[in-house]
């Protein structure tokens, strides 16, 4: 049996045809047509996961996921809003972003945290974001390039990202010395680091790891300004690699940042 089919929403109309059929160019899988069945019973009959074509959006359903995985700003929008009336975002800080700096995230996930680093390096700099899982790679790429905010600024920040699909190991082992500003570290830990309950179909559908000693060391040797992580505010991460710790009060995660 295949490991994921893909099928339509449940009343397909031409467009979620449209985006199966490119989901299945851009990813191999096989589509299945829905006849009104159930993702459940989707599963059950091909033994695999599956990726739903809607008309709006992706939406990824693993056996394991409680929820399924779908692209959404998440906390980006009101992040930028912030950022919008003069006020500060912890990201920002600790990679000291300024316009026309370029910003490599080695665990892209949803986006979020580049969306708002193409926000304050604005049309002049660069943000790529690596992402190792290949179904969440394509979903977050469709979301970035398909998605519509309610305000310019976001879209504009989430256009201007580009998606990579690949381990983060293989790319920066590839790149050559200082060659990106800032390299962003935010793998997904034993404990959870996200202040939104959107986090949870992450994590279940994504590559999961922790950091070594071989992945800090080539970013070190990759960025040319900072390398930033962002950790629980328990976890040892900071300590074991030398990151200086940003403390944040009152909140789930810290950043810390290594100095060029």
């Amino acid at each position: 049996m295949n490991s994921v089919v893909i099928s339509t929403a449940g009343r397909p109309d031409e467009l979620s045809q449209a985006r199966a059929s490119a989901v299945q160019q851009a990813l191999g899988y096989e589509v299945i047509p829905r006849n009104k069945r159930s993702v459940a019973a989707l599963m059950a009959t091909y033994e695999s996961d599956v990726l739903i074509a809607g008309k709006e959006r992706y939406e990824l359903y693993r056996r394991s996921m409680c929820e399924p995985f779908f692209f959404h700003p998440d906390t980006a929008a009101f992040r930028l809003k912030r950022l919008m009336k003069g006020e500060t975002d912890p990201l920002v800080e600790a990679g000291q972003l300024t316009p026309g700096n370029s910003f490599l995230d080695c665990t892209l996930g949803l986006a979020t945290d580049s969306i708002v680093a193409s926000f304050a390096v604005g049309v002049s700099g660069e943000v790529k974001g690596i992402e190792a899982d290949r179904d969440v790679a394509f979903i977050t790429a469709a979301g970035l390039a398909q998605f519509e905010p309610k305000f310019q600024e976001l879209q504009d920040s989430m256009r201007r990202i580009s998606v990579i699909q690949d381990s983060a190991m293989t790319v920066l082992s590839r790149l050559p010395d200082q060659s990106w500003d800032v390299v962003y570290l935010d793998p997904m830990f034993s404990q959870t680091i996200s202040e939104s309950t959107s986090f949870a179909p992450l994590k279940q559908a994504g590559v999961q790891g922790s950091l070594t000693e071989e992945w800090v060391s080539e970013a070190i040797r990759v960025a040319g300004k900072r390398v930033v992580v962002k950790a629980h505010f328990s976890d040892a991460v900071f300590e074991r690699f030398g990151f200086t710790r940003i403390n944040r009060p009152n909140t789930k995660f810290h950043f810390g940042y290594i100095e060029k």
